[in-house]
């Protein structure tokens, strides 16, 4: 039986600090929709509703498949952090498998049933946006794809964490695409993935036991340790080529993000076995994706 209580597992599947990523994702679409026009407050807050309840609902199946899988169980004490091992909400018999279906379930149809609301009566294009959203939020995990355990999770969560939540913001405030919030995105959603990349060091020995093969586990701690520098590299290239496609210069305060991308490479190229141990680099890793949606976002709406 369950130990922890409903709510603490709750908690636990909600997680605000993963669930800033998504908020990450609208600063960004809503501060180039805000040059546009006044945003529309009401939506915006539907749609930030909907994206909690498909993350607490995406974390609530992830931790079913990751606890079949055997990889949140292999996870050895010493490698458990606030970031990594999963919600563990099995685990820690903080929650039944069948709470945790339920919890899932019904986040699951909140969130779709918003999102219903939002193509009905809002903005209807934005279906297909949400459609590939949904494939991809599910396919992270879940069969017959995948992608976590076959070395695509991390392009998983590049496209979804980036293109897909951004302009899908920018679409429901002014029903049109835009090529300023597609190309701003793509750096954000790489930084996300490099914060995805941080976190799978702890679990490389849990992950390679179970079959989970992302980058991580395929390539061991040390190579990847020497790619993540080239990630955030990638990123801030994206960021600086804005200007050369016309974009203003103040979006450059992205750039604001660089020392704690550069302190989370050092860190992780340095002790690639135990940096998770005695250094904040999660942390790290997370405000580099945080203070880049802050900076972006001021640059635009400093030109608007």
């Amino acid at each position: 039986m369950p130990q922890g209580g409903l709510w603490q597992g709750f908690w636990s599947l909600a997680d605000p600090k993963i669930s800033i990523t998504s908020l990450a994702c609208m600063v960004v679409g809503a501060s180039v929709a805000a040059t546009q026009g006044p945003l529309d407050w009401t939506w915006l807050g539907i749609l930030a509703l909907a994206l909690f309840c498909m993350e607490v609902a995406k974390n609530a199946w992830g931790d079913v498949f990751d606890y079949d899988s055997g990889t949140d169980l292999a996870v050895a004490p010493e490698d458990r952090t606030k970031f990594s091992g999963g919600k563990r909400v099995l685990v820690d018999a903080l929650l039944t498998r069948g709470q945790t279906w339920a919890l899932a379930g019904g986040f699951g149809a909140i969130g779709l049933g918003l999102g219903a609301a939002i193509v009905l009566l809002r903005e209807p294009s934005v279906f297909w946006i949400g459609a590939v959203g949904l494939a991809l939020g599910w396919s992270y995990h879940g069969p017959p794809l995948k992608l976590a355990y076959r070395g695509l999770g991390e392009l998983d969560v590049v496209l979804c964490y980036g293109p897909v939540l951004s302009v899908a913001t920018y679409v429901i405030q002014t029903g049109e695409w835009s090529f300023p919030a597609l190309w701003l995105s793509m750096p954000l959603g790489i930084f996300i993935a490099a914060f995805l990349w941080v976190n799978e060091f702890p679990d490389f020995l849990a992950d390679r036991s179970a079959g989970k093969n992302n980058l991580v586990a395929r390539l061991g701690r040390r190579a990847a340790s020497r790619v993540l520098p080239g990630i955030y590299a990638a990123g801030f290239a994206l960021l600086a080529s804005s200007l050369l496609l016309g974009l203003p210069a103040s979006v450059l305060l992205g750039f604001v993000a660089l020392p704690t991308a550069v302190y989370a490479s050092a860190r992780v190229w340095k002790a690639p076995e135990t940096f998770y141990r005695t250094h904040p680099v999660q942390q790290a890793a997370l405000l580099t994706f945080v203070l880049y949606s802050l900076g972006v976002g001021a640059g635009i709406l400093l030109t608007g």
